[in-house]
């Protein structure tokens, strides 16, 4: 079975014909438990998400905030495992017909086996790997089993990128491009700040792909103005806060669908 990279492309082609950025939402398998996370990406996509990521759990997460290193603590305590991983995708999809996409650091995938884990994940419905710790100069035998099974390659770009280098990740890359708004780890902030603006001028100077936002983008004001100028918004720590600070599941729920209908709203007025 081949993976859903056609579905990730036609998702964020839609929503640019409807003048508008994408709603990308990142939730972590097994928080707070297996079930509870695949409830929590059919909420986010009932509140409005277009693209949803699922976090494979590291203890050692070089990206991650404060607010996605304790819901994964939550579930590599829980026991989750890429088995759950890919379960999370496969329900998702299925209950949905949403692109979804892993992000994961590289070693899980490289203990498991590149091979093994692309064709599962393509398996599964995947439409691919956001690889926010993989270079781009070792990441030849990913991005040859990923295109085989269908799967984007999404690398993250940051400020401090230099064009060189930035038409280097964006060469290889497909599916879009992750542009970090700003230096450090994932987190929600008071302003996403002009340095992201013209990060994705310079990504856009290299490539035809989307260039989508990530880091810092918690509320319907902040989504607006992030998609005033790139393709696709992405919200994480937020979603996952909501469920963190919600007094049950239920209300977890709740909360990350709520959420998700206010930043909805918020990239159609762009």
């Amino acid at each position: 079975m081949s993976g859903n990279i056609e579905l990730l492309s036609t998702t964020l082609a839609t929503a640019k014909a409807e003048d508008r950025a994408a709603l990308i939402a990142y939730l972590p398998a097994g928080f707070p438990t297996v079930d509870g996370g695949i409830e929590a990406v059919k909420a986010v996509i009932a509140g409005g998400a277009d693209i949803v990521e699922i976090g494979l759990p590291h203890s050692d997460p070089v990206l991650d905030g404060p607010v996605i290193q304790t819901a994964d603590d939550i579930a590599l305590r829980g026991g989750v495992r890429i088995a759950d991983v890919l379960r999370t995708v496969r329900e998702a999809y299925e209950a949905t017909g949403v692109p979804i996409l892993v992000m994961t650091y590289w070693n899980p995938i490289d203990r498991y086996g590149v091979e093994r884990f692309t064709a599962e994940l393509a398996e599964a419905g995947g439409a691919g790997c956001i690889l926010p710790d993989l270079p781009v100069q070792e990441s030849a035998l990913w991005r040859e089993h990923a295109e085989k099974h269908g799967l984007a390659t999404v690398f993250v770009v940051a400020p401090s990128s230099q064009d060189a280098r930035l038409a280097t990740i964006t060469a290889a890359g497909s599916g879009f491009v992750y542009a970090a708004s700003l230096m450090g780890v994932t987190g929600t902030r008071a302003s996403v700040g002009a340095q992201a603006q013209e990060l994705v001028g310079r990504t856009r100077a290299t490539t035809d792909l989307p260039v989508c936002v990530g880091l810092g983008v918690s509320n319907a004001e902040q989504a607006a103005e992030v998609a005033g100028f790139a393709d696709g918004v992405i919200v994480g720590s937020a979603f996952v806060k909501a469920m963190l600070d919600a007094p049950d599941e239920a209300a977890g729920l709740d909360a990350v669908r709520s959420l998700a209908g206010e930043l909805a709203q918020g990239v159609r007025k762009r």
